[in-house]
């Protein structure tokens, strides 16, 4: 069975960074469309960011030109590296595998000061 464990949430002051990682198992992975979500208190769940398994990337416009999403599918890796933290980005963050309904167990991103 395909499983996910992504990890990189915390407490961060606004303008902060935070690198996110998502580890796969049991996933023909080279070729699965992987994709971060979030989801923060009393809104929906948004797609910010997704790459294809040829490391093509798109991004969200609320989240556009801060984050950057790369891959290793020799490691069957995905990360997340985003910059410029702000209040409004503070969400659980999910991993997931595109279109095939797996998901990680999700991490909490708190920006405050």
């Amino acid at each position: 069975q395909w499983q996910l464990v992504d990890s990189g949430g915390g407490l961060v002051q606004p303008g902060g960074s935070l690198r996110f990682s998502c580890a796969a198992s049991g996933i023909i992975f080279s070729v699965a469309a992987m994709g971060w979500y979030r989801k923060a208190p009393g809104k929906q769940r948004e797609l910010v960011g997704e790459i294809t398994g040829g490391g093509i990337t798109n991004y969200a416009d609320s989240v556009k030109g801060r984050l950057t999403i790369s891959r290793d599918n020799a490691k069957k890796t995905v990360h997340l590296q985003m910059n410029s933290l702000e209040p409004e980005d503070t969400a659980v963050y999910y991993c997931a595998v595109l279109y095939a309904g797996y998901w990680g167990q999700g991490t909490q991103v708190t920006v405050s000061s």
